[in-house]
């Protein structure tokens, strides 16, 4: 296929997945795989258009960031939610700088461990989603500090592709008493800072490899994984206070396995 149509194809698959806990960067690069990328270029860009992502969250929730932002020297709430977002990321913040080059030359280049993250993973989550305790936090931006830094170690475990960003960190919510829509919300607002994060870090270390025809790439992944994240953040909230979070991970688990089974059956190699 053209590569305009592979920048199109990651770009749907970034935006559909980045928000909800199936691992956008696990299914990117098994899409990649299946589609015979072999480019690390193309590593880069699943990295970058992820931003593109990021800022429908920042779209949809634009009116009330915007009140945290123009509210920080007057509000004490404002400050306190600011607060619990930078308690949050700094976990995977420091731990993504000591492991960057780990991750990007062994973890990003094994199948094997993104299907079984997705598989484990998905167990998991179907598991904590029937048996979670009951939910004594429902506000998004009012969550306890030292709650929201037991959320941000467990997302220091999405650093694994495969294991889901959102999906660390809804677990993590859910064990300690944050109720399902506000573990969701929240996995929204800490994706900011660390999405962008890793996208400058990126662009930093990828700054003499990019060209015209790698940026243009990236600007139509970029667009297309911010029009189909809208969506899914638009209705993602609705959808998981009525069906709670067994679907996407049986979704995970069904993945995992198909995955798996192709590679031990040598028709995929590992």
């Amino acid at each position: 296929m053209p590569d305009w149509l592979n920048a199109i194809i990651l770009g749907l698959v970034e935006g559909l997945t980045e928000f909800i806990p199936v691992s956008s960067t696990g299914h990117l690069l098994l899409t990649k795989e299946l589609m015979g990328l072999k480019d690390p270029s193309w590593d880069t860009f699943i990295v970058l258009i992820q931003l593109g992502a990021i800022l429908a969250v920042v779209a949809l929730y634009f009116h009330r960031l915007w009140n945290v932002l123009i509210g920080l020297p007057t509000r004490p709430e404002a400050r306190r939610f600011a607060l619990s977002v930078l308690i949050a990321v700094i976990p995977a913040f420091i731990a993504g700088l000591l492991l960057h080059d780990i991750i990007k030359s062994f973890l990003f280049e094994s199948p094997l461990i993104i299907c079984w993250s997705l598989l484990v993973g998905g167990i998991i989550l179907l598991v904590v989603d029937k048996t979670a305790p009951p939910a004594v936090d429902h506000d998004a931006m009012a969550l306890p500090l030292h709650k929201v830094l037991i959320v941000g170690l467990f997302q220091c475990l999405s650093l694994v592709p495969g294991v889901s960003r959102s999906g660390s960190t809804i677990v993590g919510s859910m064990l300690f008493g944050i109720e399902r829509r506000a573990a969701a919300e929240f996995s929204f607002f800490m994706a900011i800072p660390i999405m962008v994060g890793a996208f400058a870090l990126d662009v930093y270390k990828n700054r003499h490899a990019f060209d015209a025809g790698h940026i243009s790439l990236v600007a139509i992944g970029f667009v297309v994984s911010f029009l189909s994240g809208l969506v899914v953040v638009k209705y993602m909230l609705d959808f998981v206070s009525k069906r709670g979070f067994g679907p996407f991970a049986w979704w995970r688990i069904a993945v995992g396995v198909a995955g798996l089974a192709l590679m031990y059956t040598h028709h995929w190699p590992v």
